[in-house]
Parts: C-alpha cells; structure tokens; sequence
C-alpha cells in the first residue's frame, strides 16, 4: 500500500518540541484496515517515508482517530520545513505484512 497526500506540519509543545503531520481521515481508514498486520503496539504503524528528497523509516502515531506523522529535526533541516509549512507526503506501512 503506497499513499500520498499534503499536509501542514504543527508544533506539539510538550516537554520537548515535536513537529507532526496528520494522515488525513481518508488514507487513515485506510492504514487502520492493514493495521493489525503491521503494529507493534499501541496502535504504532512503521512505515517508509518520502518528503522531497529525504527518504527515511519512522513510525505512525494514532491520535484522535487518524494517525499523525513525526518529523524529526535533521528530516525538517534537510528539506526546510518549519511550523505552518505544506509538505507532500509518500508513505507505505514497513511492517512483516505491507
């Protein structure tokens, strides 16, 4: 399964900063079908990410009934992306089953 889709990243201002994507609602019912094959726990979906040119392996975090994509701070460096930004979004789940 290989999605595609745009979204803004926003700051989440815990203790630490993290920046995030949402998957919109559509390509997130979308993961939630292949989600029991693919998890490792807590509803965390791996998957192979593309922004730009930077490729990389993170994981999906649920959160209010869609998942949402971190963004580390060298992915954000290596593309420019700040707080507010668009950004076009390639992903596949990298679990045993995708």
């Amino acid at each position: 399964m290989d999605l595609e889709f745009s979204g803004e990243v926003w700051e989440w201002r815990g203790p630490a900063p993290f920046y995030f994507v949402t998957v919109p609602e559509d390509e997130s019912l979308d993961l939630q079908e292949v989600s029991s094959a693919v998890t490792y726990g807590w509803g965390m979906i791996p998957v192979r990410v593309r922004i730009g040119d930077t490729e990389w392996e993170t994981s999906l975090w649920p959160k209010d009934g869609r998942y949402v994509l971190p963004l580390k701070v060298g992915i954000r460096r290596a593309e420019g992306i700040g707080e507010g930004d668009l950004v076009r979004v390639r992903l596949s789940p990298a679990g045993p089953l995708a």
